[in-house]
């Protein structure tokens, strides 16, 4: 099978998953480091969410990148997993935010956007064919 090279939107879903999601997993968990003392245990658990999340999308980025059996599939649990923590992070009271009043639908409409369009580029996109064949699922 020919190589197809690694670019466009494919490129960038890489790029996101990272760069990108490690880097606002870092600044956003640096910003409530903080907060550990007086929220406990229920805090600790979702940044470990949110770490082991981070973790699995860069792990589905680099098969992405490398081109391995089950890559795809992999930035698809990935795709689901990181969108329900967001959520869980969004509609929870366990993840200190700044978020003002009445803004939380909105950034969950924007999360829940985001996730799905990338999903539906992993199930539709020609060049996922092209580049992992049979693979996807």
């Amino acid at each position: 099978m020919e190589r197809i090279a690694l670019g466009g939107w494919l490129l960038l879903l890489c790029v996101l998953f990272v760069v990108w999601q490690p880097l606002t997993l870092g600044l956003s968990a640096s910003s409530v480091i903080d907060a550990l003392p007086v929220r406990g245990l229920p805090l600790a658990i979702v940044l470990v969410v949110r770490v082991l999340a981070a973790a699995l999308g860069i792990g589905a980025g680099l098969a992405l990148i490398g081109r391995r059996p089950g890559a795809v599939a992999l930035a698809k649990v990935s795709l689901v997993v990181s969108g329900a923590t967001d959520l869980f992070v969004y509609l929870t009271p366990y993840f200190p935010s700044n978020r003002a009043p009445g803004d939380t639908m909105i950034v969950v409409a924007a999360s829940l956007a985001y996730y799905a369009v990338w999903l539906a580029y992993l199930y539709r996109s020609k060049r996922i064919r092209r580049t992992f064949g049979h693979d996807i699922s």
